[in-house]
């Protein structure tokens, strides 16, 4: 129980902590390549600058007086274009430039295409301060992702090395939290079977006494003899609630004693055991279990887990009600199903049904019925033997419980 809540613990751990690291690094990410697309663009614009400042109007064409060297700009995947005022490509230097056509504007234009983006910048004249052309320079990005792509590394290594070892910190957090708990848990475990061990012996006494008074009743009134019944009645159920929370208390340090158990035949007698008490009620009950089901289990748990079922289906049933036992093999796991067509419980209680005294029916009291432990003690026998217990159930409709054992436990000890 407790390896679940430490992994539970440990998990919603990691998962805020790896959460919170992501956030940072998308943060992260966002200003870095923002940053980092600025200085490209910028770097652009100075390259494109400096072109201009080169280029002048001589008789009505365009004189390009060039200090770039052409092996710097193919070293650095960088380019130069001069165009005339009507955008016609008038020059070039470098091998990453841009197709896509711009606007005849004085505006600055920044273009991306593909791999490569482009500053455009009008070329104005310095005496007549008239368009003289535009010049276009261009860049590869393939450094730009490669460097993102770096930085993306590094921050996925950083996040994925925070996360394990701080999961090793939360692991030996996360014992050093839970061990006071389980230490606090086991002496309640304790308390709780030794009281329930205690009071064994002052109930059979109180029964043993009961008995024999009604055994020789001659000499006791009659409204006397109602008193010893209701005695013996509340006995008996005092006596149902020590056992339940013994078995709940030690249930995990119970020997197991497993067997080939053939789980039909369990159940086909555990029908013909309550199909009195369902006729009392007139209530139908019946099973469906067309193939024979063996199972490596315990075979008194097991009794008791499905009688607890059978009884609460019954109890929970009105008059001219039905339930179901069922039983089929899915691959290489059982399925059994308890279904009703009892009072059924609200959405909001579903998950309640396997807490210790919790009931369906609130006014029902623990001497008119059960302990309350029912479907604890089922769960509880159903984890033992590796299976797992769950319901679906609708107000006024009824309800199902089904229990499926994996293929683990059906290997025959």
């Amino acid at each position: 129980m407790f390896t679940n809540i430490k992994y539970r613990l440990l998990l919603s751990y990691l998962g805020i902590l790896a959460s919170i690291l992501a956030g940072f690094a998308i943060a992260v990410r966002v200003v870095f390549t923002r940053s980092l697309s600025q200085q490209f663009t910028d770097r652009l614009t100075t390259l494109a600058q400096g072109a201009a400042a080169n280029a002048e109007l001589e008789n009505g064409q365009i004189k390009i007086e060039s200090d770039f060297s052409i092996s710097n700009l193919k070293l650095q995947n960088q380019a130069l274009q001069w165009f005339n005022p009507q955008g016609k490509l008038v020059s070039q230097q470098g091998t990453d430039v841009l197709t896509l056509p711009f606007s005849p504007d004085n505006s600055v234009q920044i273009q991306t295409q593909a791999n490569i983006r482009a500053v455009t910048l009008p070329i104005i004249g310095s005496d007549d301060h008239q368009l003289v052309g535009y010049v276009r320079a261009s860049q590869s990005l393939e450094d730009f992702k490669e460097t993102l792509h770096r930085l993306d590394l590094g921050l996925g290594g950083g996040i994925a090395i925070a996360l394990i070892f701080s999961g090793i910190g939360g692991i030996v957090l996360t014992r050093q939290a839970m061990q006071p708990i389980e230490e606090s848990f086991q002496r309640l475990q304790q308390f709780t079977a030794d009281a329930s061990h205690e009071l064994r012996s002052p109930l059979m006494a109180i029964k043993s006494n009961a008995a024999v008074a009604l055994k020789y009743s001659e000499g006791i009134r009659e409204t006397d003899v109602q008193k010893f019944q209701a005695i013996t009645s509340a006995t008996n159920q005092m006596t149902r609630l020590t056992e339940d929370l013994l078995f709940l208390a030690r249930y995990d340090k119970i020997p197991q004693h497993y067997e080939k158990v053939n789980l039909t035949l369990l159940l086909q007698d555990l029908v013909e055991l309550y199909q009195p008490q369902a006729i009392a009620k007139k209530i139908t009950l019946r099973t469906q279990l067309n193939q024979i089901l063996y199972l490596s289990g315990d075979v008194v748990q097991l009794t008791r887990l499905f009688t607890n079922l059978i009884q609460n289906a019954i109890y929970y049933t009105a008059p001219l009600g039905t339930v179901d036992i069922i039983g089929i093999a899915i691959n290489s796991d059982i399925l059994i199903e308890v279904k009703d067509t009892g009072i059924g419980i609200a959405k909001e209680n579903i998950n309640k049904v396997f807490e210790r005294f919790w009931r369906a029916d609130e006014s029902r009291s623990y001497w008119n019925g059960g302990s309350g432990l029912g479907l604890a003690i089922a769960q509880a026998i159903a984890h033992n033997h590796g299976g797992i217990i769950t319901v679906s159930s609708q107000l006024k409709v009824g309800s199902c419980f089904s229990v499926r054992f994996s293929k683990n436990m059906q290997q025959f000890q």
